[in-house]
């Protein structure tokens, strides 16, 4: 149960990643240049997300022929998401990020690399040399103010498969809008009449009330003091040597922590709590992190998680699926370490799932404004990051579907990560693989906890 996911015996270092060409695509219809209002959400989310989407060789679709397919469909989606042609500005009359949807374009990248898809190794496996399949800079071309908000990397393997891989500004897409625009650009690419998801553009729907009302007090949330805004990030990098260790909980596990969860629920759980995979594995996880981290000598310190909600169908009036910016808050859940450690495990799936609850649309408005008084970022011990159940591996292009999607993953202590396993048979699967980077001290009790509190 619980099994360490085993390190490639050959990790390779560098792909050997030559890149052919680099240009600008821009939307091939022409629309009416604008200033894109960016929420609180939206306004503290200014970094990079990069991904690589891996697919097998097919005899109809060589990898020169999806760069140009591509490179066509990509003009295309840039007329509905003009915003993503757009350039990130700071206005100086408000001082807020704004997107100016000018149609400056987004980077389009050919390489090649000198591997096949199978001698780079298991792709499920976060290996650090995918970031080569990502360009994430483009400041040998334009000036330093005038970074593109998306850039694509088409790059070839000797086997005629290719990985596509995307850096996007977060500030243009959460998870499930980002999933959304890949499905659009399936569709766009299999020349299909109209789009899979028509996208929701209007970002004011989340603006701040005026004037703004915080009822809650928001403990996830940090003030930033002033001046020094341009300094913090949501989560700062530690200098830390750190070990490294992916945890694969197969749907047999998980089934194993819901019925553990509600063997043990009695009195300890509310009648709305929900005891699903996420909220079993983020309390099994939340657990072992915690007490792992210097419990022993204090047991009644509070520990803090937090996780990303979708606020879109818990406003009023709901927000549409395909609101296309970020509709995530971040909920919390905090403990004593003596609960996390004697308590049954219902009782921590049952704080989990209030973290979720708690966030109504009173709640959410609440954090909004927050922001606009605060300029905030989420604080906690630690950030449980789930890619797991995001689906971009379902997304069918003409070409098929990517043999496997993950993010580029960097180590970090503060961040665990829930992304998708692939089982034994090679098909996608409903376990989850958990990224954990920690002090190697730590590291050892994280493994320990995780295995014996596994067996319940």
């Amino acid at each position: 149960m619980g099994t360490l996911y085993p390190e490639p015996p050959s990790l390779l270092q560098d792909l050997k990643v030559t890149v052919h060409s680099s240009s600008l695509v821009f939307p091939s219809q022409e629309n009416e240049r604008k200033s894109m209002f960016l929420s609180n959400i939206d306004q503290v989310l200014n970094f990079s997300v990069e991904t690589v989407h891996f697919f097998p060789s097919k005899k109809e679709f060589p990898p020169e022929v999806v760069a140009e397919k591509l490179k066509h469909t990509l003009a295309k989606a840039l007329v509905p998401y003009d915003f993503l042609a757009g350039r990130l500005n700071l206005n100086p009359q408000t001082g807020r990020l704004e997107i100016d949807c000018n149609a400056a374009g987004v980077g389009f990248v050919v390489a090649s690399s000198e591997y096949t898809l199978d001698e780079i190794g298991d792709l499920v496996y976060p290996n650090p040399a995918f970031a080569q399949l990502v360009c994430k800079t483009w400041g040998y071309i334009l000036k330093p103010d005038d970074h593109p908000l998306g850039i694509f990397q088409l790059t070839s393997f000797k086997c005629g498969g290719f990985a596509m891989g995307i850096s996007t500004n977060h500030a243009t897409f959460d998870g499930l809008s980002f999933k959304h625009f890949l499905e659009n650009l399936a569709s766009l690419a299999a020349d299909k009449p109209c789009l899979a998801v028509i996208p929701c553009n209007d970002r004011q729907s989340l603006a701040a009330r005026s004037p703004p009302q915080v009822p809650f007090s928001h403990p996830e949330l940090l003030k930033i003091p002033h001046g020094q805004e341009s300094n913090l990030s949501v989560f700062e990098a530690t200098q830390e040597d750190l070990a490294f260790n992916i945890f694969r909980l197969t749907s047999g596990d998980i089934a194993n922590l819901k019925e553990q969860a509600k063997a043990t629920s009695g009195a300890a759980i509310n009648a709305n709590t929900r005891i699903t995979g996420f909220n079993v594995v983020s309390a099994h996880v939340w657990r072992c992190k915690a007490l792992s981290c210097g419990a022993d000598n204090n047991m009644e310190r509070l520990s803090t998680i937090l996780y990303a909600v979708d606020i879109r169908p818990r406003l009023k009036p709901p927000l549409p699926s395909s609101y296309a910016g970020n509709a995530v808050l971040t909920a919390y859940a905090t403990a004593p370490c003596k609960e996390l450690s004697e308590g049954p495990l219902a009782k921590l799936v049952d704080i989990v799932s209030e973290g979720e609850r708690r966030i109504t649309d009173e709640y959410a408005r609440s954090a909004i404004d927050w922001g606009e008084l605060y300029k905030g970022f989420p604080h906690g011990e630690f950030l449980v990051s789930s890619w797991w159940r995001l689906g971009f591996a379902e997304v069918e292009y003409p070409w098929g579907r990517p043999r496997y999607s993950c993010p580029i993953v960097y180590h970090r202590k503060d961040i665990i990560l829930l992304f998708p396993d692939i089982n034994e048979g090679g098909e996608r699967g409903s376990g989850v693989n958990v990224l954990v980077a920690l002090p190697a001290e730590e590291m050892k009790k994280f493994q320990s906890l995780f295995h014996k509190l596994l067996s319940g």
